[in-house]
């Protein structure tokens, strides 16, 4: 295997992952995004440049995920290792539950592939069985790859299934993002090893309705978006993002967790009209929850990236 570019041009959305009941393998991709230029050098080692979101905190050599991940896929096609020079442009907040991990590591991956003489060696199911290896759970990989909402799945050999499921029109994910960032590390490290059955077979109820909700009955959200498999037990760690969920929820707000947190998404219904500013039922109970006092917290309503990671050859920008 041989390369045939020597720089591209890398867009990865941000993710939220879980969506209440769908503990590591839900996920749905978001229009919010890193863009990433990647050059192949031939003179040995690494120049790492990193704008916005993680400036001056995240590793500028080897260490750095996006250069990580480009190694991981390089080897695994036998293609040969080169300098690389590396420019991100990060728009997606770290260790808020916006899956920033992963869009590093797919876009890593879907870099390789860019480069490379035969991309198809890196189709999509590769770049996702990569990725979950680096990341552990395919939740946040999945919707990066190939956008939408998905569910995702580890198989006995070790492969990693995915699968798109439809997002209704009117579905519009809103996230309140923190000032405040909490590690995977530190909110999985509360989880216990065991659950009790009636609350295992109650998530698996309401992950399936979730699958339905989302597509075809916007108005079941509330209901398919209760969880008792982890945001309970994560209460200590992240106090003031669930009593925003308990608030939003009373209220009738289909509100989560956002991945590991401390984000809080609700998934909303719009009530604009198309080409209009983005309204929802849920920004009266939001403007409410907060009342008038932000305190250092972000809202957004983002729409649903449908496209997943994008790559281009060269240094024009993508989209």
């Amino acid at each position: 295997m041989r390369l045939r570019a020597d720089s591209v041009r890398v867009r990865v959305p941000a993710t939220s992952a879980n969506l209440g009941p769908g503990f590591d393998a839900m996920g749905v991709a978001l229009g919010l995004h890193d863009e990433l230029l990647i050059r192949a050098v031939a003179s040995p080692g690494v120049r790492v440049e990193v704008e916005g979101e993680g400036a001056g905190q995240v590793p500028d050599d080897e260490r750095h995920l996006v250069v990580r991940a480009v190694r991981v896929a390089l080897d695994h096609v036998g293609a040969p290792q080169a300098g690389l020079e590396l420019v991100c442009r990060n728009a997606i907040p770290h260790g808020r539950g916006l899956g920033s991990s992963a869009a590093a590591v797919v876009a890593g991956l879907a870099a390789a592939r860019g480069l490379i003489s035969e991309p198809e060696a890196l189709d999509d199911a590769t770049l996702l069985a990569l990725a979950t290896q680096l990341e552990g759970h395919p939740d946040n990989a999945a919707p990066a790859v190939v956008g939408g909402a998905t569910i995702a799945w580890s198989r006995p050999d070790g492969a990693v299934g995915c699968a798109r499921i439809a997002v209704h029109d009117d579905v519009v994910p809103v996230v309140m993002v923190p000032p405040h960032h909490l590690s995977t590390k530190a909110a999985r490290g509360v989880l216990p090893e065991h659950v009790p059955h009636a609350d295992a077979a109650a998530q698996a109820g309401r992950a399936a309705l979730l699958v339905e909700a989302l597509g075809r009955r916007p108005d079941l959200l509330l209901d398919a978006t209760v969880d008792r498999l982890h945001q309970d037990y994560r209460r200590g760690v992240m106090p003031d993002s669930l009593a925003l969920v308990d608030v939003l929820r009373r209220n009738g707000v289909a509100a989560v967790v956002s991945g590991a947190g401390p984000t809080v998404l609700a998934l909303a219904r719009r009530t604009s009209a198309p080409g209009r500013d983005v309204t929802t039922d849920a920004d009266d109970a939001i403007a409410e929850a907060f009342g008038g006092v932000l305190g250092g917290w972000t809202i957004r309503p983002l729409p649903v990236d449908t496209d997943g990671v994008q790559v281009r050859a060269g240094g024009d920008p993508i989209g």
